[in-house]
């Protein structure tokens, strides 16, 4: 069964050896069959690579037909000449696939400060123009990783005006996951028709309530971009105002959009341990969100969930750094079902039933406030010796 970007109708896709990197899949072609609707959410990093650059200038007039993306090179920090071999990266694209350059998207991924072996990506593009098919999503799936241990993809369907539409996606990420406005790299893919301005809103949702939502190391990248392309191949009635359609489809989206950022966190760099952080009783749901990614990022933290170690008061310490006003002393916290701080101060609980808290999948972390009604929520991961060794040599 075709899943991920070429699970929807109209789309298919291609992931090929370009030799960017080393005897593996390094560069991805999803194409759609027509012009279509498209969106797109981006790093809001001040240093954003040119490939983002490109991709927002090409997204403006909400309409795209390809997306081009190599893996093994950021094609950042890369000046002028960066910028202009993103443009030719679109400009090959649009003859492979007969479109115009401004029709294709182009993302990148990899070692920062170094060039793109253009030569390569030249015959990379050809080729995997003439490999394109609706069964080979798993390929490009593939062919966007960098250190990621294995593909990420998704899909699931909702019914838009009695017709059964299709959202798919596929997504990496291992490192420099602390996302801001998107993710590292996330593609999205419907057969529904929905106009471009509702379909950027329901991007923007989906990610505000998924992939926004991750962090592995509290890094954001110069790379972060998330895209949904929207075919219309399924033929149902056009989405064009917000109602039961549009909410259905919204959903569908963020469904795939949770999937993708589960998988993400879970296969983080040298990952042991998943945990969500659930903030509540803040004064509003921003706060409740501050504290949770606080908590998300804190090194001791992390390292704690690393060893499992139950130590509520590395949570406490970094909910009260947060930034958000509040009461210590109202201040209660979970590990799964063990309740261990009330009002600020250890409870009676066994340490046993903590240190197997921390065990579970994911571990829980719950955090109460006492000040008002806003909640939040984050995924993090554990921080081990085995992270370090992954960043300690990317380049080398």
């Amino acid at each position: 069964m075709t899943t991920g970007v070429t699970a929807p109708r109209g789309f298919r896709a291609a992931g090929v050896k370009a030799g960017i990197k080393e005897n593996t899949l390094d560069l991805a072609l999803l194409v759609a069959d027509e012009t279509c609707a498209a969106a797109g959410v981006f790093t809001q990093s001040r240093t954003a690579a040119p490939p983002v650059a490109v991709a927002r200038e090409h997204l403006a007039s909400g309409q795209a037909r390809a997306v081009v993306v190599n893996s093994g090179c950021a094609n950042a920090a890369t000046g002028p000449e960066g910028l202009a071999d993103s443009r030719e990266m679109a400009e090959l694209t649009a003859r492979a696939v007969g479109c115009e350059p401004d029709a294709v998207i182009v993302a990148s991924t990899g070692v920062i400060g170094v060039r793109l072996p253009m030569d390569r990506v030249r015959s990379g593009i050809a080729e995997a123009a003439g490999q394109l098919s609706r069964d080979h999503g798993v390929d490009a799936a593939r062919a966007i990783m960098t250190t990621d241990t294995r593909p990420k993809e998704a899909s699931t369907e909702v019914v838009v005006g009695g017709a059964t539409c299709t959202v798919g996606g596929m997504a990496k990420g291992a490192g420099m996951i602390a996302p801001n406005m998107a993710t590292m790299l996330a593609f999205f893919t419907t057969d529904a028709t929905i106009a471009p301005p509702l379909l950027h809103r329901a991007l923007v949702s989906a990610v505000g309530e998924s992939l926004n939502r991750i962090t592995v190391d509290g890094d954001t990248s110069t790379n972060d971009c998330a895209l949904v392309l929207a075919s219309g191949a399924a033929g149902a009635p056009a989405i064009e105002s917000e109602g039961s359609d549009f909410d259905a489809f919204c959903a569908a989206l963020t469904s795939v959009a949770r999937r993708l950022a589960e998988m993400l966190v879970r296969d983080g760099e040298g990952v042991t341990r998943v945990a969500e952080v659930r903030v509540e009783g803040a004064g509003t749901g921003d706060e409740a969100d501050r504290i949770a990614r606080v908590v998300a990022e804190s090194p001791l933290v992390k390292t704690a969930l690393y060893g499992g170690d139950p130590n509520w008061g590395r949570i406490l310490a970094a909910t009260g750094r947060a930034g958000v006003p509040l009461d210590g002393d109202r201040v209660s916290i979970w590990i799964g079902d063990v309740w261990v701080a009330e009002n600020g101060v250890a409870r009676e609980y066994e340490e046993k039933d903590a240190v197997a808290a921390m065990e579970e999948h994911p571990v829980r972390i719950r955090i109460r406030l006492g000040e008002g009604e806003g909640t939040g929520w984050m995924w993090t991961s554990d921080l081990s010796h085995r992270y370090v060794d992954i960043n300690a040599h990317y380049r080398t």
